[in-house]
Order: C-alpha cells, then structure tokens, then sequence
C-alpha cells in the first residue's frame, strides 16, 4: 500500500513538474517576445544588442564578478522593452570572453583599468553600432560598479549612472553627477555605501529619497527582500533602473518589466523536482549502508579538512588559465583522496558503477539543467579555452565528489552526516584563504557556487544514488562539479 501511494505521488510530481517547467519556459520567452537579441561587433568582446526601437538612447549594461550577459538579462529586457537599445557584455575572463583578465588585481592602475578600458571600447562599438550620438546610459552590478563610475570619468558623453550592489571608491561630492545606486535588502553593509554616497550631496538624505546640489542628482534605493544575486530580478531594481534612465536621457518608458526571476527559479526548480520521479525508473531503492562508526566517521572528515589545504598552500601551480583552480583542485584531490584511503582502510567499498544513472545524471546536469541555465540565467555552456580547464579540474573533484557520496551513503545517510561533511569542505576551503590570504582570496567565491551546488546538484544526486548507488552518484557530480567551476570562475593570466 505504501509503495503503491508513493508510486502515485511520484507520477504526480512528474506531471508537476513538467507543467511548471513548460510554463515557465512560456513566461520567460514572453519576456523576449518581440525583442530584438543580436550579437554586436565589439572587438574581441562578446556583446549582445537588445532592441524593440531602432531609435531610442543606448545603455550599457556590465555584469559583476564571475557574472555574464545572461545574468544581467532582466535589465535588458525590461530597458529593450521601454525602447531603449540595449549592449550587455561580457569582461575579460568572464562568460563567453576567450581573452583572461590581466594585470595586478589589488591596483586600480592594474586589473580596474583594463576593463575600464574595455567598457569603453564597448561604449564606443555600441554608439558605431546605433550611429546614436546622444548621452549614454551606464549600468553594472557588484564589481562592474567601480568600473563604469571609472568609465564615465572625463567622459560628458554619459548621461546617466546606475550602480547596483555598489561599492566604489571613485564616488565623491562632485562625481559621477547622475547617479542612482540600487541595493538589496539583505545587503547591509553595501546599503551604509549607498547611504554615504548620497550624502555626500546632502548630509541628511535617507534611502528613497532623491538629492539634488547644482547639477548633481543622487538617490539609494533598498529593492526588499533580496541579496546580492536577487536583487538583479527584483521589480524594484528593474522599475527604479528604468525610470531613472529615461528621465535622465529624457525617453519616456512604458510600463512592462521582465521580471523574469521567479520563472527562473520555476524552470530551475522544476528540473531538480522531476529527477526525484524519473530517478525512480532506474530501479528499486537500495537499501541503507550501514552507517560508518563514529570515531572514523569523524576521522576521516577532520583530518583531510586540516592536512589538504595544510598540503595544497605550500605548493604553487600556475598551470591552469583560471583564478586560483590550481589550488582549488589540488586541494579536492587530496582531500578526497585522503578521504577514500581512509574509507577503503576501514573495509567500505563503493561498489560498481550504474552506468544509466551515471548517464543520466551527466546529461541531466549539464546538458538539460545547464542548456536552461545558460538561456535564462548564467553563462554554462564553455568557450574552447575552458574545455581542457574543465578536464583538468576533474582530476580533483572526482574523487573529490566519490569520497562525498561514500561517506554520505550516496545521500541516504542521516541529515547530521551530511551536514558535517559539508561543513568539513568550507572548514578546509577556510583554513586554506587564512594559511594564504594574498593569493587564495579568491576561493572565498567558490563558497556560494559549492552551496548552491550541494543543494541543487546535490540534491539531485541524493535522488540518482538512493536507486544507483555512491559510485554513479559521485562519479556524475564530480564531472558536473568540475564544468561548473570551470565555468564560472574568470580566466586569469597575470602576465598578459
């Protein structure tokens, strides 16, 4: 009776999903209805021109760190929408750009200027594109901030500035002269910056209101509920941006937004929902291993999580194109590596592969969850310059990922177990930016990519490895792991 419930419950979930995955696809090409979307000469800058009017003012869009065109897709759209025409971009090392970011990263005269010189190689590309020779609009989020307040220094051509999640040291009382800054609500410490930016202009100012000194005009404005990533599909930003903008450059603006973040998040969750169902068709449900005792359980967690990043700092690659993916991969190497020795010493085995599940995890990650992933919301699928950065990264977080569904019981173990191996992982990852702060800072990013992609690939790997077993589940998310760090982080090379 039970089996035949959950057996029902499963085919209703399936149908579920499948009808919130195919209405969101619906709502989100709504939001491109009627938009023109094409690519943009840019040098060697990958940019996309979004346009509705072949007449209006032009914006430049610039995403943050590790961030692409993809991410910053609602702005575009709602501002295409409103008759502006639209250039979003990648930077240097980012999304779908072959050429790495360069130069001395803790130098404004390093790393910053580059790319504010590519900003302005693509502000250029997008007026010869338009043949628009009026004042252009400027928006970027989290590090692009500093980069178009740098961008539209000495240039009168802007027009306009939004800035959002911003944090810039080039804002002062007298410049930029038209500037709204845009933050979410669970941003405190970049909300005070806003704040102290404003009131620059006026001492007494609050967030929402708009300041005014001779020709300068200043607001900050809280968009609710929402974090760093959100804030960038929040109705709030998206209405605030827009209407800043066309008063600034004087078009007036129509009232749709594509305010495309919860039916991204309704893609996305349909398609981690619907593994759980068709997970089911690979066979019945394994039973539970038994648990690993205590004392070794927790020694085979604790000593990896000090001895890998003791391990991976005191050697230095400079093999991989890529910000600290070096180190990044010799460390899942040696703690994964660790863990299965230790593993194999207590007399667990992991079993034979499932090639189906593998199969279909593989494919389910990246080509179906991913190919969504890379239409609506960040940039997935790899340049050729990131392929052999991918397999190379796999040599660390296979056994990186088998050693997880080992330990894990391929995720049937109980909720505690799993919550520790996870927090075993960032104890290293932390261990490692306090050994080698200057150098490894930077795999600080990795913390928010790792979380999500426990919950969301993890997740599905739980789903696969309860009818597969550890061996297809860690094989699959170690290869997925590996795409989506290759991926994600920018392609560095200090000495171009």
């Amino acid at each position: 009776m039970i089996t035949h419930r959950l057996s029902r419950l499963k085919n209703a979930v399936l149908v579920l999903g499948l009808a919130l995955a195919t209405l969101s696809v619906v709502q989100l090409e709504r939001a491109r209805l009627g938009v023109e979307m094409r690519d943009l000469d840019a040098g060697t800058t990958p940019a996309t021109l979004y346009q509705t009017d072949e007449s209006g003012p032009v914006v430049v869009i610039a995403h943050g760190f590790a961030g692409s065109r993809q991410l910053m897709e609602a702005f575009s759209l709602t501002l295409a929408r409103s008759g502006f025409r639209v250039v979003a971009f990648d930077f240097q090392g980012h999304g779908r750009n072959p050429v790495p970011m360069s130069g001395d990263v803790t130098a404004i005269e390093g790393t910053t200027a580059r790319l504010v010189d590519e900003t302005r190689r693509v502000i250029d590309a997008a007026r010869a594109e338009t043949g628009y020779a009026g004042p252009v609009a400027l928006l970027g989020h989290s590090m692009a901030t500093d980069v178009i307040v740098r961008a539209a220094d000495g240039d009168p051509g802007i027009g306009a500035l939004v800035a959002v999640s911003m944090f810039s040291e080039a804002v002062t009382a007298t410049a930029p002269d038209n500037l709204l800054i845009i933050t979410g609500q669970w941003e405190p410490y970049l909300r005070t910056v806003a704040l102290d930016a404003v009131r620059q202009v006026y001492p007494g100012a609050d967030e929402g209101q708009t300041v005014r000194a001779d020709d300068l005009r200043r607001r900050a404005v809280v968009a609710p509920f929402v974090e760093h990533v959100g804030v960038l599909y929040s109705p709030v930003s998206l209405r605030e941006a827009r209407e800043w903008i066309g008063e600034s450059l004087g078009h007036s603006v129509s009232d749709s937004l594509a305010a495309t973040g919860p039916w991204l998040s309704g893609l996305m969750g349909a398609l981690v929902l619907l593994v759980w169902p068709l997970a089911a068709r690979l066979g019945p449900r394994q039973p539970v291993p038994d648990p690993l005792p205590l004392r070794w359980f927790l020694a085979i967690l604790a000593l990896p999580a000090v001895l890998a990043p003791v391990i991976a700092t005191q050697v230095t690659l400079d093999i991989l194109p890529v910000m600290v993916a070096d180190t990044l991969a010799l460390m899942f190497l040696i703690f994964g590596g660790l863990q299965l020795i230790g593993l194999r010493l207590v007399g667990l085995r992991l079993g034979r592969i499932h090639w189906p599940a593998l199969v279909f995890l593989v494919l389910w990650g990246i080509g179906v969850f991913g190919i969504a992933l890379d239409r609506y919301g960040a940039s997935f699928l790899p340049i050729p310059e990131r392929v052999a950065i991918i397999a190379a990264l796999t040599l660390g977080t296979v056994p990186f990922m088998l050693a997880d569904a080992a330990l894990t019981g391929a995720g049937q173990a109980p909720f505690w177990r799993r919550a520790a191996a996870r927090i075993a992982v960032f104890t290293a990852l932390s261990i490692a930016v306090a050994l080698d702060p200057e150098r490894l800072f930077f795999i600080v990013i990795i913390f928010p990519v790792l979380l999500l992609f426990y919950v969301v690939h993890g997740l599905m790997g739980r789903w696969i490895g309860q009818h597969a077993g550890p061996m297809a589940a860690g094989l699959g998310l170690g290869l997925v792991l590996a795409w989506a760090l290759g991926v994600s982080f920018p392609l560095f090379d200090p000495g171009l």
